[in-house]
This record gives C-alpha cells, structure tokens and sequence, in this order.
C-alpha cells in the first residue's frame, strides 16, 4: 500500500482516481483549484483517460457531471464554497433526480476569507438538500471518504458532498492509498424518467428522496467515520467537527482528550449519538468551522437544561478559522501565543505583478475618468480586482462572478454616466456575457473594460475558456462593431489608450473595450518552457 505526502485537496483527487471516476469537471476557486490540477497532472489519471477539463463555469461544471452520472459513470465536480451559489440550481435539483453513477460533490470552504467574499458553510447546502455531507478531520480522511462517498453515492443512488476548508485543503500529511476500483461501463438509467423532472416525476422523485434520510442517517451512525469517544472528566462533552477535531487533538499531550468526545464526518447529524454525548457530561461545548449548525442543531434537539457553547454564545469567535489556541482558550487550558509582532513591521497588502497589463489598463482609465466625480467603476472577480487598493485605486465594486456589467446596467438605469464596468476574460465567459446581452437588449449607456489576459490568472493560470474567442463572443451578442475597440495595454500606448477610453465614455450605448495582453506570470512560464524545450533540442543534435 502505497504512502504519499499530499495536500488535503491532492489526498481528495488521488482518492476520487482510486475510486475510479472517469471524469472530473471544475471551474477554478482556491482553495478547491489544486485537486483537478493534481488530476490533470496524474500519469495514472491519463492512462485511465479520465477526462479532465475546466469548465465555464461551476453550474456548466455540476450539469457535465450529472450527465456522466446518468450515463452511469463516476464524476467528481469541484468547486469553492461561493461557486457552489453559481450550481445550486443543478446540485439542488440532482438530490431530487438522484444519481446513476456516483456522483460526488467538493466544495471547499475559506473561512476567514483568505481568498473569498464571505464565510459561507456549505454544510447549509448538504442539508438543504437532503443528501449525506463528509467532513474529513485530516488528509487521510480526505483520501477515504472520497473513495467512500462515491461507494455511498451507489449504494443509495443519491449525490453526495464532501466539504473540506482551506487549512485542510492546503496543508500536507502521509496518505496510505488502498487498491484502485475499476471504472463504470457505461449504463443508462433503468428508469428512463429518473431524470425527467417534469412536476409529477418530480413529486415522485422527491418523495423518494425523503424515503432516503433515515438511510442516510444509520450509515451515518455506522461508517466509522462519526465516533463517540469516551473520557474520564464529564464537566464537559466536546463535539468535533472535521479539522476541528485534529485542533482539539493538539491541546492535549499525546492527543489524549480527557473529556467524552463526539467526532463528527460524517452528516446527517448523528442524533443518537449527541444525546448519549449529552446524557453522559454537565455541559457541551461545539467545535466547527464556518457556522454554528451543528450547535444549533443540538440546541434543538437536547434543550433539557444544560449549557451547549460554542460560537453562538461567543465562547468560540462567531468568525473566521479556528485553530488550537481558540479551542484551548474555549476549555480554558493554558495557551501560547507566541511573540508579539513587532509595530515596526506592517501588514502587507496583496499587488498586482509587476509588469501585469491590468495595471497599465487601469491607469489609463483613470486618466480618462479625471473629469468626472470618482465612484463610476464597477468591477468583478480577478486579479484586477487587486485595483482597488493603492496606488491604482480604480474599482468600486466586487460582488460576485459577472456582477460588473449588470451593476454597470443598474447604476446607468439610476441615471449615472458614464459607468464603466470591469471584467476579465474568463469571467466574462464564467457569468458575463448575459449581462452583456442584457446590455445590448436595453441599450444601456455603459462602458466594459473586457481585460484578456488569455488566462484564469488569479487561481494560477489556469486555460481560459475565453480564449482566442472574446472578440467573436461580444459580437455574437450584438455590441455594435464601431464601438468594439481592442487596445494593447502597455505604457508606450498610454497615450492612446486613454483617447480611446474617452470616446467610449462619452457614447450613450454599449461599448467593449478589450484591453489584450498575455498575464505575465503565465508569459514567464510559456518563454522558459520554450528554452528547455530548445536546450533540449540542442542536446539531443
């Protein structure tokens, strides 16, 4: 058996290849990104021609999979915790179709907000859903209950999530791989209307579903992967959610908890469990990353007089990550904080690279934007987002994927001109280009800087599906072509490019302005592939 030193998310990619999946389908998200690279890196991967392709976008990504699933297959679709909003409409609906091939789910969660624009909890989106949740405590959990759930996915016929958080995801620990199943033939569904959500199939497909939960609530129970582990001192019960549990773990010596403890993986919430949990201790304090659902989850079920704690009643912060000198304080054991840092060393805000064209696009618009009042710049979600701080300061808005354009629309509709809305390229084939439509359909007086670096930069360069395609896209939609300008954003074209913005401000109609140039970074990487290759070439002459 095999023992590799992996990421969390690489422990999840190389347990759903042992699963035997034959497709993964994602579109990038840190901290979700490095599993389908860690796919599309494997030479175990390529010779089972798994297929592995980055997506539009996450809703284009979960419909893929459920296809695979329904042609009988394993997928695995990945996503982070935001990107699961952009699929809830198809992962909300395949809980009610249910799956015909596994069909698992990755979202991976960013509390604190390292990388995202909020804190959501997409254990909300497992149960809203009603399908079974796995929360790995580790990377060796990591790897096993993704081989597990897609085991789970068949055995009930159902989708199910795995949701993982950034320390987890992006942290490395020893994996033992287990032996490799076999891919799916090819099936189709022995239902032909399973997938026909049609009102009366629905009701039908739904009410199956509920048949499911108290199913999924024994394997829960059963699985290993939930364990009520006993301890000598009962002044308090803890509850151990994912990664929370390897945090309680390293406040004590030797790992040895002295308190009953429940560590949870595994969800439907194991209730039987809570309560033999609560019958045993004087109070329960909860552990959990992202939001207090298992908390008040046991609130409502044992409200029978004894304390639970947790984020709730402030005894763990409301917010951001947790780590093993906040558990230790929530159980008042002595903690370290380490030094102070000294005031002589000041944060230091992210920049754009030196040299990125999103830097010379932005100064010349804010050239051409100096005779107006500021605020007129709605932007999204890239690196350029990374002009919004000094010494650019250009942006005024990020809100989610593609909400540059249609805020643009709405700000025009109020009565502001002119407004820019700023987007990247594989954004704007992510969740753009309707609001692009939508634009033209109303004629509104908006200004785009469409930014083509021909890359999705800020997950790492990853292919865009933009590329070499923006041009005919903003033309199919039906951008009039004297206002589709396209601009080389270098400092030798300032000049001209700040003219250019300035006769699209002043039209009071759509009009693109796509600012092209290779991302930098990924410039760097193509040229020095290019000398090996040619070393390479040298050397075998």
């Amino acid at each position: 058996m095999q023992k590799l030193l992996l990421l969390g998310d690489e422990a999840i990619a190389q347990g759903a290849i042992d699963a035997g999946i034959s497709a993964v389908y994602a579109y990038p998200g840190t901290p979700s990104t490095e599993i389908t690279e860690y796919i599309q890196a494997s030479k175990d991967a390529a010779e089972k021609k798994i297929k592995s392709q980055w997506s539009a976008n996450e809703k284009t990504a979960m419909e893929t999979a459920i296809g695979m699933s329904y042609a009988g297959k394993k997928s695995l679709v990945c996503m982070k915790h935001v990107g699961l909003n952009v699929a809830a409409d198809p992962f909300i609906n395949s809980a009610v179709t249910g799956a015909n091939g596994g069909l698992v789910v990755l979202s991976a969660d960013d509390p604190s907000m390292h990388s995202s624009q909020n804190e959501q909890d997409s254990r909300f989106y497992g149960k809203f859903a009603l399908i079974p949740v796995m929360e790995p405590s580790n990377q060796q959990e990591a790897y096993d209950m993704t081989r597990y759930a897609f085991i789970l996915s068949e055995k009930y016929g159902t989708p199910v999530l795995i949701r993982v958080t950034t320390r987890l995801a992006h942290s490395r620990a020893g994996v033992i791989r287990t032996e490799a199943l076999a891919q799916n033939e090819m099936k189709l569904p022995s239902d032909t209307q399973q997938f026909v959500l049609l009102p009366a199939i629905a009701r039908r497909q739904y009410k199956t579903l509920l048949s499911k939960q108290e199913k999924f609530e024994e394997d829960a129970a059963h699985s290993g992967f939930n364990k009520l582990i006993d301890g000598k001192d009962k002044s308090v019960g803890i509850v151990a959610c994912g990664i929370a549990y390897n945090y309680l773990l390293e406040n004590y010596e030797g790992g040895k908890v002295p308190h009953p403890t429940l560590k949870v993986g595994q969800y439907p919430i194991p209730a039987r469990m809570a309560g033999k949990l609560y019958e045993m201790v004087d109070e329960v304090l909860v552990l959990e990353e992202g939001y207090p659902i298992f908390e008040e989850l046991l609130r409502g079920y044992l409200n029978k007089g004894k304390t639970v704690r947790g984020r709730m009643d402030g005894s763990v912060p409301r917010d951001g990550e947790l780590n093993p000198n906040i558990v230790g304080r929530a159980l008042g054991l002595p903690v370290s904080e380490g030094f102070e840092i000294p005031s002589v060393l000041k944060g230091r805000p992210p920049q754009l690279c030196q040299g990125c064209s999103h830097t010379d696009s932005f100064t010349a618009l804010n050239e051409a934007l100096q005779p107006y009042s500021r605020g007129r710049v709605l932007s999204d979600i890239g690196c350029y987002t990374l002009s919004a701080l000094p010494p650019l300061q250009s942006i005024n808005s990020c809100v989610d994927m593609g909400a540059s354009i249609t805020m643009a629309i709405g700000a025009a509709d109020a009565g502001l001109f002119p407004v820019v809305a700023a987007i990247g390229d594989s954004t704007f084939t992510h969740s753009g280009i309707t609001g692009l439509l939508d634009a033209v359909n109303q004629k509104a007086p908006i200004t785009v800087l469409l930014n083509d670096n021909a890359t999705t930069g800020m997950t790492g360069g990853q292919d865009s599906s933009a590329f070499e395609k923006v041009d005919d896209i903003v033309r199919g939609v039906g951008v009039e072509e004297a206002h589709i300008r396209i601009i080389t954003p270098l400092r030798r074209n300032h000049e001209e490019n700040v003219k250019v913005f300035q006769e699209e401000l002043e039209y009071k109609g759509v009009s693109v302005i796509i600012a092209r140039r290779e991302c930098i970074q990924t410039l760097a990487r193509r040229m020095k592939l290019k000398a090996l290759e040619k070393r390479q070439e040298t050397t075998m002459v």
